[in-house]
């Protein structure tokens, strides 16, 4: 054997490395948490825009103005009657702008990901991310009309969520190649993400600062996460325990199969051809155009099961679950805060707690049957919720009225919501051979989206029978 040769095995014969520090876990993590955070913080600021279009049509833009007309009352401030349609509207074609594209994009790039490279897809991305966001900072500060401005938020929308489809599939792709607990990480930050949202949320209104400087701060603090996720993903390829699972990829299938059996087993790879000094025909690699079809039968259960888990909880979250009101007559303060703490902030913490757990602790197994039963299991939610004080409805009777059930049902679902859904991202890639990894990871994100499209049809009708 060369030395050269020798050398150029090293990566992947002489050892399995390490990851010092947890290093590479916490890339992961804050990747995950910069998939998420630009579009949380959108949501965050839907009042901001909603209010920005009721004014659009003064010379200037008052700061002072805006605070005063959305803090007046407990309520959305009443738009003049010009614009009173495009303030009405805005959530509804905001969820259409971001579902639409986010499904779209994610289809694509399960197919598309292999001509393509990781990095530009990946590093372009966050890059142009960054950029809208740095476009919709300033524009904070500049007077638009409300017919531009809506058009432009909407494109922007499109955007970010087309380019966060592309992100997030990757992303899960490039997990996909490093052991299954690489993917809980990246789970755990998308989490952490909608937790960052809500806090901020209460911090705005606690503070009753002028809400064009909470939207500014809000868009600066999105692109300083952005710039810390380049940043991360560029030192990535630097980490020997990265590029150690990025060469086992390059190599022929029966190689990989072979050394990843010997790492299981606690012993160390040999390098076959080098050592047998001989190039056999059947160790060479196979053609890279790996079939979905092939893919998508190996981890159609996982891929199910993700897309039903987020179908249940987006029917349900926000669409019935923000229109909760307190059972405490006169609760002032507490009323005040109610949904923000009991439903936004109650739910992402239980999100992020039941994500973060699979990084710990995996039950069932991948091939397990309660896997899927407990999926299923999650409908007991349906009634659940829907039979809680929301307000107003004209049909079904209030069963759980009190505060305190709502709370123990919304942090339940969300924890469920995340530990499920988690397991499921992590054992899709390890249902199928090695150098098919990336290819099911794509494909998970994809039907993970699909659960979100599917969920946001199913949240008018989840609303409309209470």
């Amino acid at each position: 054997m060369t030395k050269d040769t020798e050398n150029a095995g090293t990566m992947t014969t002489s050892h399995q490395p390490q990851d010092r520090c947890r290093a590479v876990w916490l890339i992961f993590f804050i990747l995950g948490l910069g998939t998420l955070l630009p579009w949380n913080f959108f949501m965050t600021a839907g009042q901001y825009f909603k209010t920005r279009l009721d004014l659009s049509q003064n010379v200037s833009l008052v700061t002072g103005e805006l605070s005063k007309d959305t803090q007046a009352s407990p309520g959305p401030p009443a738009p003049p009657a010009e614009r009173h349609s495009l303030s009405a509207i805005f959530n509804n074609v905001m969820t259409l702008c971001a579902m639409l594209p986010l499904l779209v994009f994610t289809c694509l790039n399960s197919f598309l990901h292999q001509r393509i490279p990781q990095s530009v897809r990946i590093l372009g991305s966050l890059v142009a991310i960054l950029l809208v966001f740095l476009v919709t900072a300033v524009l904070v500060k500049v007077q638009v009309d409300a017919l531009p401005f809506f058009v432009i938020t909407m494109v922007k929308i499109m955007l970010i969520n087309s380019f966060g489809a592309i992100l997030q599939g990757s992303l899960f792709g490039l997990a996909g190649l490093l052991p299954a607990s690489y993917t809980a990480p990246i789970m755990s930050g998308q989490g952490l993400a909608g937790f960052f949202a809500s806090l901020a949320m209460i911090c705005a209104i606690a503070s009753g600062s002028e809400l064009s400087e909470s939207a500014f701060g809000y868009f600066i603090t999105a692109c300083v996460v952005i710039v810390g996720a380049i940043l991360c993903y560029l030192a990535l390829p630097r980490l020997e325990f990265y590029r150690y699972y990025a060469q086992l990829k390059l190599e022929g299938p029966a190689e990989q199969e072979t050394k990843l059996d010997l790492i299981s087993k606690g012993e160390e790879p040999r390098a076959g051809k080098e050592e047998s000094g001989v190039s056999a025909p059947n160790s060479q690699p196979t053609p890279r155009s790996h079939s979905i079809k092939a893919i998508l039968k190996n981890i159609s259960v996982l891929a199910l099961s993700v897309c039903f888990i987020f179908t249940v909880t987006i029917g349900l979250f926000p669409a019935v679950t923000a229109d909760v009101q307190s059972s405490i007559m006169g609760a002032g303060v507490w009323g005040k805060y109610f949904i923000p703490v009991s439903c936004f902030l109650v739910f992402n913490i239980f999100d992020w707690l039941g994500r973060s757990l699979t990084a710990f602790f995996m039950w069932p197994d991948k091939d397990s049957r309660w896997l899927p039963s407990l999926v299923v299991a999650r409908l007991v939610f349906v009634p659940l919720l829907l039979l809680c004080n929301v307000q107003p409805r004209s049909y079904l009777p209030v069963v759980f009225e009190h505060d305190a059930w709502y709370i123990l049902f919304i942090s339940t679902f969300a924890f469920s919501n995340g530990y499920l859904a988690s397991l499921c991202m992590c054992y899709g890639p390890k249902k199928v051979k090695p150098m098919e990894a990336e290819t099911a990871g794509a494909v998970m994100a994809f039907f993970l989206c699909l659960g979100l499209a599917l969920g946001a049809v199913f949240s008018f009708f989840s609303r409309n029978i209470v």
